[in-house]
């Protein structure tokens, strides 16, 4: 039995903030530069985390006093970040588990805060295609960090070297590479397929 990771943002669904930031500065240079500076990947990662979404907006906000705007569309205007499922993946989900004794096992390893993560499961159906999963919010920890690797694993009686990791961010595909799993890079799921060996 072949076990498949799937990573959930920009793998199964569509994150895309940089399109409510372009629309708020009304440009896409400082909505990029927004992204990098003030609201960046590790403060972002600390909400991933499980620290409370409140708690670090505020703290920004207080850092930042000129972006409190902006700041602020991180939560009232998350579900827009979310724009949809990535093209081709629920065809390949369903392709994968198909049939009484399927050939793959799926699971899933996301960075997302609990916060918001049931009523993104709610909205989009292909995450619900996936109910074996591993949440970064509710363990404390975030990829590539490999203790929530290890959580995945434990939890469901897997060994490294039997899983194949799918992420669109290259340092988490390293990090699971360096636990002994095969780690693919998503650039597509037409690639993916073909990854996986499976027929277009």
């Amino acid at each position: 039995m072949k076990n498949i990771i799937f990573d959930f943002g920009n793998v199964l669904v569509r994150w895309e903030p940089e399109k409510i930031y372009a629309e708020h500065f009304g440009d896409e240079a400082k909505a990029w530069w927004f992204l990098r500076h003030v609201a960046d990947n590790d403060w972002r990662l600390r909400i991933d985390a499980g620290e409370s979404q409140e708690l670090c907006i505020k703290e920004l906000k207080e850092k930042y006093p000129d972006y409190e705007s902006a700041i602020e569309l991180y939560r009232s205007r998350w579900k827009e970040m979310l724009t949809g499922e990535m093209p081709g993946m629920r065809e390949l989900l369903t392709d994968l588990t198909a049939g009484a004794t399927p050939a793959f096992q799926v699971y899933g390893l996301t960075n997302w805060s609990m916060e918001t993560f049931p009523q993104a499961r709610e909205h989009f159906g292909i995450l619900q295609m996936i109910d074996r999963y591993v949440v970064s919010g509710a363990e404390h920890l975030v990829k590539p960090d490999p203790r929530l690797f290890q959580v995945l694993l434990d939890r469901y009686g897997l060994r490294a070297e039997d899983c194949t990791f799918v992420d669109d961010n290259p340092v988490n595909v390293e990090a699971a590479r360096r636990m002994g799993m095969r780690g693919i890079v998503f650039t597509g799921a037409e690639n993916l397929r073909k990854e996986l060996g499976l027929s277009i």
